[in-house]
């Protein structure tokens, strides 16, 4: 009984997130080309990480590649159910949108019920607080991504299909304002809050 009404949950989740999704209007800089179509979209919750770094003048916090971390829900019900996590690893699977050489790690979105995942750059960012898809000032940026590689899981390839990802609607996630301005305050690493959603796109319907 237990291992059928488990079925049914994800089944349930499964349709909710196949649901048709309609997208917000864009600024072009951050619009997938024409013929693409949102098929999945998902609210984030995580944390941008940043290290405090020598510089000319003294010290000042910069981004820590390796440390953005989040997970994407969505409504099934009323209640939030996971269905991708996001953070930084290897791309084991490049495509031909991917850099030459690779970097250490990129972006990934991992689907949490097939275990597939989608790799992507960024191409083109607006300030928040610019457009009513991005309004929240003093917020980290929405960005249009591209996907620089992608694999199948082991029950499935959900992920694999991405050719483009956005982040709208961003909240926090900005540099800390104090904590990093000598040298003796280089190697100081904080996680900020943030949360945005993330849309994914496909070539063709």
């Amino acid at each position: 009984m237990a291992a059928l009404v488990l079925s049914c949950a994800l089944g349930t989740v499964r349709s909710a997130t196949a649901q048709k999704i309609t997208a917000p209007a864009t600024p072009a800089d951050i619009t997938p080309p024409a013929g693409s179509s949102v098929f999945l979209m998902g609210s984030a919750v995580g944390t941008q990480g940043y290290v405090c770094l020598p510089t000319s003048t003294g010290a000042s916090w910069t981004v820590n590649g390796s440390r953005p971390e989040a997970t994407l829900f969505v409504k099934v019900f009323g209640q939030d159910i996971q269905v991708i996590t996001h953070f930084l690893s290897p791309d084991t699977n490049p495509n031909e949108n991917a850099p030459s050489p690779l970097p250490f790690g990129s972006p990934t979105w991992q689907s949490s019920f097939d275990s597939s995942a989608v790799w992507a750059k960024p191409l083109k960012s607006i300030p928040a607080g610019t457009d009513s898809s991005c309004s929240h000032t003093g917020a980290i940026p929405c960005l249009l991504l591209q996907a620089i590689g992608s694999e199948r899981g082991p029950s499935g390839s959900t992920m694999t299909k991405t050719s483009y990802i956005q982040r709208l609607n961003t909240t926090g996630g900005t540099a800390p304002v104090d904590g990093c301005s000598s040298a003796n305050d280089v190697g100081k690493q904080k996680l900020v809050p943030y949360t945005a959603d993330y849309y994914f796109f496909r070539q063709g319907e």
